[in-house]
This record gives structure tokens, sequence and C-alpha cells, in this order.
């Protein structure tokens, strides 16, 4: 096995995603081992690993498989067709904005939730530090 092939241990480990995680992305066609080794392993490669961190990034962000699908298939054409029409270009960038609003959208909810959290910890520790007072002084 060459540099350029990781088995999918590597990739998990790299990625933070499961054994399990993967091999289900990689069912539902998300994801597909760039190789296979002699032996049958999964061998993936740095792109591979790129479409992986896509997915983990989408993924608490509330993207359906679907919608993971359908980025990566536009960001894909983008990438792999230079001969793209002008038209058939901006369609597929169009297809990417939208997935940047609603990550932005779904980010500026996180944060609120967030805020949030942060309010109701600093609560419950003024809470405690008052009864610690109380008791102690």
């Amino acid at each position: 096995m060459d540099g350029k092939h990781m088995q999918i241990g590597e990739v998990a480990a790299r990625t933070e995603l499961s054994l399990r995680t993967i091999r289900h992305y990689e069912e539902t066609g998300l994801v597909t081992p760039s190789a296979r080794s002699q032996g049958g392993f999964r061998l993936y490669t740095e792109t591979d690993v790129a479409r992986l961190m896509v997915i983990r990034r989408m993924k608490p962000l509330g993207f359906t498989l679907d919608q993971m699908r359908d980025l990566l298939d536009a960001t894909d054409r983008l990438d792999a067709d230079a001969a793209l029409g002008a038209e058939e270009r901006e369609a597929l960038l169009e297809r990417v904005r939208a997935y940047q609003r609603e990550a932005a959208a779904q980010v500026e909810k996180l944060r609120v939730q967030l805020s949030r959290a942060e309010d109701f910890e600093g609560t419950l520790r003024a809470r405690l530090e008052q009864d610690v007072q109380a008791a102690g002084g």
C-alpha cells in the first residue's frame, strides 16, 4: 500500500467518525472508498477524508442524508467538469449558495441556544455561590 491511501481505521481517527458511521455513509452512497487492498480492505484518499469532513460538518446542522448527497453532487460536478456551460455552472453554484445560507441560519440558531445555555449555567453557578456564602459566612 502506498502512502496515498489510508485504511478505514486511520480515516476514522482523522475524521472522528466511527467505523460504523463511515460504513453507513458508504452504504448510503455519500462516500465510496477510492480503492480496495488486495485483502479487500477499504482504502481512502485525502479527497475521501475531505468528503467525510463535509458530511461530518453538515450533520450537527440538521442536514439530511439527501441534502448531503445533493450538496456533494453539486460540488463534485463543479470540481470535475471544467466544460460546464455557464448556465449549468451558475445553477450548481446557486445550489451551493442555498446550502451556505441554510448553514448560516443554523449557526445563528446554535449561537442563540449557546447563549441561553451559558446564561442558564451562569444562573446555576451564581445560585451555588450564594448558597456557599450563606453557609460559610
